[in-house]
């Protein structure tokens, strides 16, 4: 087993169910959101119309694509502080391994600041150099009490 997984595993534990914080926010902007309509080709007026989506949406404006909030999980969870550095000690890489469980409990309307919080919610050891965690990422909405996203990401640490 590598010596710097095992520490690391050490220090996982005694994070579980511990909030490492909330990251940075940044703003959900029209033009992101009709590059990833366009990456996507979901081109749902409620997501790039403004006018249309001011008259027939209940929202009254465009909103992000759930799935655009979903693919700045990485991005917003990495500006998250880590709770003790010392668990990275040795990291060769981390891979996404996928999800477990996502929610969109929220809307995200344009031009709205989200952030992310994260919380470890399991941490197991996979292989003798490599670490799988488990972590709930909140993406957070500027102003508003229910969440944009809820996910259970699961990642791969590999150490040297």
């Amino acid at each position: 087993m590598s010596d710097n997984a095992q520490k690391a595993l050490e220090i996982y534990q005694t994070q579980i169910g511990n909030s490492d914080g909330t990251g940075e926010w940044m703003t959900v902007e029209q033009e992101r959101i009709n590059a990833f309509a366009d990456a996507t080709l979901d081109h749902q007026f409620i997501h790039i119309d403004p006018v249309k989506s001011a008259e027939l949406s209940p929202y009254k404006v465009t909103i992000a694509h759930g799935f655009l909030t979903l693919s700045l999980v990485v991005h917003l969870g990495g500006s998250v502080p880590a709770a003790n550095a010392a668990a990275f000690e040795g990291m060769v890489m981390g891979v996404n391994y996928g999800l477990d469980k996502v929610r969109f409990p929220s809307p995200v309307p344009v031009n709205s600041k989200i952030r992310a919080e994260r919380t470890l919610l399991e941490v197991e050891m996979k292989a003798p150099n490599t670490l799988q965690l488990k972590q709930r990422i909140t993406i957070q909405i500027d102003g508003q009490e229910k969440p944009a996203c809820v996910a259970e990401m699961l990642l791969r640490q590999i150490y040297a």
